[in-house]
């Protein structure tokens, strides 16, 4: 990395361009030293673990050094481009190093010229500043400075400076640091606290470890058999770069194993089936094509499975809830952000319409065409992925009948959609070719019981099989 001692170059630094992100990493550089650079300008792209985002630089001047090159994982806060501005604000003296043992004092944050507060980008958040301990009390004896900071003493003397019994050039060992009640414990109990691993802050000893390690010491002690002979160390694993493709997991797919993890592992999942003739339904979509009022929108039975999941929703609230764990309550939602599982080269993303119970079936059309177009271009803004309520997979676009979908972090319910297939269907009575397709509702045990799960699936089946429901029920 160049390190710039010039006034006038301003570090940019890597932003949280989501909700509490610690990393991203840098996807594409646009710009390279010595291009100019003006303010609002898109200077890189870089990938969190919610979704791809172009970073603006805050202002005008020649680019004089990218501090990382291209796929590079940085942390929030750190420094990722050097920019030659004019009338910049003069560039911090570097400090002095600090002399061995010495601990520096706190640096100040300076503010630039002419300015009443300190800069802060969008998602930076304050800096945080150092703090000084106050020195313990003591006995008003010099004692030699030490790299931590607690004060040298022999274990079982008094303070550092009384005669030890260590042979000369024996470095002495620190005194556990223990408050006063805890050494006397400790002397009855005839412990030795420099035996004890503290637990408290500051690595305090503790009443706890005091009879923790009582409690060890009473424990019976297991029968130890002498040790077999040390098996030979097993070869590292030797990998064929012609046979085997390694990928780091990160970005977007990362958070989804972290995210689909979580959920598996807190909600218990229940999920149901039903069979259902969307016939009705593919002659609907067919003739909404036709529509002049959804000229140029996307007209899919996604769209209508979607329609129809939100009039159930309407008809069954309670299913659009999330559990609160810290507050021990059920927060049932009065609207709907509805998710749409899509899946990107960069891994499975779920952004959600917002407020879609609000809106009419051609408003609902253009959202859907909207926000696949911008998933495919792996443009969606991390804001579009927070907040949904209730989410729709459709599994089906990929051949295969159905699935046990895992429900989205926070939501309640999650709607797989099956492959729509012509199939032999029993239809008034006698055997005809139909369009059928399987539905899968998982939802989470804990605040959805096996009735209102049951019922709001029947009602979408109910809805795709008689499209005309739509207008009796919405």
């Amino acid at each position: 990395m160049t390190t710039m001692t010039e006034a006038s170059v301003r570090e940019f630094k890597m932003p949280d361009v989501g909700e509490g992100l610690t990393e991203a990493e840098i996807l594409k550089w646009y710009v390279q030293p010595g291009d100019t650079v003006t303010d609002g300008q898109v200077v890189c792209e870089v990938e969190t673990a919610k979704a791809a985002v172009e970073l603006p630089i805050p202002y005008d001047g020649v680019v004089r050094d990218l501090h990382f090159p291209e796929g590079t994982t940085v942390d929030v806060g750190t420094a990722i481009i050097a920019v030659d501005v004019s009338g910049g604000a003069a560039a911090p003296e570097p400090e002095p190093e600090p002399a061995a043992g010495q601990v520096p004092d706190a640096p100040e944050t300076e503010k630039p010229e002419g300015s009443g507060r300190q800069p802060v980008l969008v998602g930076y958040g304050v800096a945080t500043s150092s703090t000084k301990r106050r020195p313990r009390k003591g006995p008003e004896t010099e004692v030699p400075q030490a790299s931590t900071a607690i004060q040298p003493e022999l274990n079982g003397h008094g303070p550092a400076g009384a005669p030890a019994a260590a042979s000369a050039g024996t470095a002495e060992e620190p005194r556990p640091l223990a408050k006063p009640p805890v050494r006397k414990l400790a002397k009855d109990l005839g412990v030795d606290l420099a035996a004890i691993t503290p637990s408290g802050p500051d690595g305090i000893i503790t009443r706890e470890d005091v009879h923790a390690a009582i409690a060890r010491a009473e424990a019976p002690q297991p029968v130890v058999e002498a040790p077999a002979a040390p098996a030979a160390a097993a070869p590292a694993p030797v990998y064929d770069a012609a046979r085997e493709t390694r990928i780091p997991i990160k970005g977007v797919r990362k958070a989804t194993a972290q995210a689909m993890i979580g959920s598996a592992f807190t909600a218990p999942h229940v999920t149901e089936f039903v069979t259902v003739d969307v016939t009705r339904t593919m002659k609907l979509v067919e003739e909404l094509k036709q529509d002049k009022e959804f000229a140029g929108l996307r007209v899919n039975p996604l769209l209508l499975i979607a329609k129809a999941l939100l009039v159930a929703i309407r008809r069954n609230p309670d299913i659009n809830a999330s559990w609160d764990e810290a507050a021990q309550e059920i927060v049932v939602k009065h609207y709907v952000n509805l998710g749409i599982a899509a899946a990107t080269p960069r891994g499975l993303i779920v952004p959600n319409i917002k407020d879609a119970h609000a809106q009419t079936l051609p408003q609902l059309a253009g959202s859907l065409g909207e926000l696949v177009s911008t998933a495919r271009e792996g443009k969606t803004s991390p804001g579009a992925m927070q907040g949904g309520t209730v989410t729709i997979t459709n599994v089906g676009v990929f051949g295969v009948d159905t699935g046990t979908p895992i429900l989205n972090p926070g939501e309640s319910a999650i709607l797989a959609i099956g492959a729509i297939k012509l199939q032999p269907w029993v239809h008034k009575g006698k055997v005809k070719p139909r369009q059928v397709t399987t539905l899968a509702l998982s939802f989470d045990h804990r605040l959805v019981d096996g009735e209102l799960g049951s019922k709001v699936l029947a009602d979408v089946a109910a809805i795709l099989e008689q499209p005309k429901r739509l207008l009796t029920w919405a």
